[in-house]
């Protein structure tokens, strides 16, 4: 196990305030992350569940960036970056990633985008799987969970 870390989420009346905790785990008895994200984590608090979010983008209305990977993973962080924050969340509070790709191919540029948003040593426990089709034929859809209390 390694890093413990308490949150307060400041509502503006002390006594309505939302503390979380979260502790990274780790063990050299399971295969290392190979990304930025950790093999556990241990979170008490209000869970958010995300719903899977794919590159809309909501002033259009319409999946934006139809060929473009970096792009799509770029809308589709920013989707659930809204999200989160409508919910009083960070992607700080976020505890698990599920990553459907439309081709594995994509994973190293889609990588690279995710790590933009999570730091290593605290990122989120994460799947990635390479699915026969995503809805409206997407490069990229993410949920996750979130614990805020």
């Amino acid at each position: 196990m390694t890093g413990f870390r308490q949150s307060r989420i400041l509502l503006g009346d002390p006594a309505k305030d939302i503390f979380m905790t979260r502790q990274v785990i780790r063990t050299e008895k399971a295969s290392a992350p190979v990304g930025p994200y950790n093999q556990a984590i241990v979170a008490t608090g209000k869970m958010v569940f995300v719903a899977g979010q794919i590159a809309i983008d909501p002033v259009l209305g319409d999946v934006v960036h139809t060929t473009d990977i970096t792009k799509q993973t770029e809308q589709v962080m920013t989707n659930l970056e809204a999200i989160l924050a409508q919910a009083g969340a960070t992607f700080n509070d976020v505890v698990k990633t599920s990553v459907f790709l439309s081709d594995m191919q994509d994973f190293a540029a889609m990588n690279a985008v995710y790590a933009q948003y999570f730091s290593t040593d605290s990122a989120p426990a994460r799947a990635c799987v390479q699915v026969s089709r995503l809805p409206k034929d997407v490069l990229v859809e993410i949920e996750c969970i979130a614990v805020i209390s």
